[in-house]
């Protein structure tokens, strides 16, 4: 593959400007060179969480941060991957985003599982530490996937770990997003029992913890 800085600046100019088009061709050129689903969810990730930061400094409008997610999430599910494994014995799982309402990276995540042959129930996104532990508890949920974009948020994981504690019920959490990116032992310091860092990564995770293997 090209220089990935250029890609992603490219990328990023194509989604500023809404050209759809010019996204779907830098995808499509990247996808032919590596034939990588795991490429493109890097390209997309590392470029929204730059558009992220411009609206946080003030040099991004919001409305460009918004369709930025709209057209990524357009085009990511042309690769999706298409598998079908049949799976037992799996235990229930349920994915959310804390806090934060950046939903791209948890959707990836969840259609990429069930892609998978995994059964995971969606929680949303913008949800409170204390919903995301009651709909746990209710849904009777084995493992939980936390994906966060902020940091602030990522450090409240460790309040859902010791209420799940507290209640007595024995869940493992896998955390994943952009602060666990920049932080690779930030995950042991929220009290997450492993990180994700993609999509495929998670995967790895889950069969390393349902003793299941899959082949991507």
């Amino acid at each position: 593959m090209e220089n990935i800085t250029k890609i992603i600046n490219d990328f990023e100019d194509s989604l500023l400007n809404i050209n759809r088009i010019r996204a779907a061709q830098i995808l499509e050129q990247c996808y032919q060179s590596e034939k990588s689903f795991v490429s493109l969810e890097q390209i997309v990730m590392k470029t929204l969480e730059r558009i992220g930061q411009g609206w946080e400094n003030g040099t991004i409008a919001l409305s460009q941060v918004y369709m930025s997610g709209v057209i990524c999430e357009e085009l990511i599910d042309k690769y999706l991957p298409r598998l079908d494994i049949k799976r037992k014995n799996i235990p229930k799982m349920g994915i959310g985003v804390l806090l934060d309402h950046h939903s791209l990276g948890k959707r990836i995540v969840y259609s990429v599982l069930r892609a998978a042959g995994f059964d995971i129930i969606d929680l949303g996104s913008g949800i409170s530490v204390d919903d995301i532990v009651d709909e746990t508890i209710k849904q009777k949920i084995e493992i939980l996937l936390i994906s966060t974009l902020m940091l602030p948020s990522a450090l409240k994981i460790k309040d859902v770990r010791k209420k799940l504690d507290d209640s007595g019920k024995d869940v493992k959490i896998i955390v994943g997003g952009a602060p666990f990116r920049f932080d690779d032992k930030l995950w042991i310091k929220v009290d997450a029992d492993a990180d994700g860092k993609t999509a495929v990564n998670a995967i790895e995770v889950i069969n390393g913890m349902t003793k299941e293997e899959v082949l991507l």
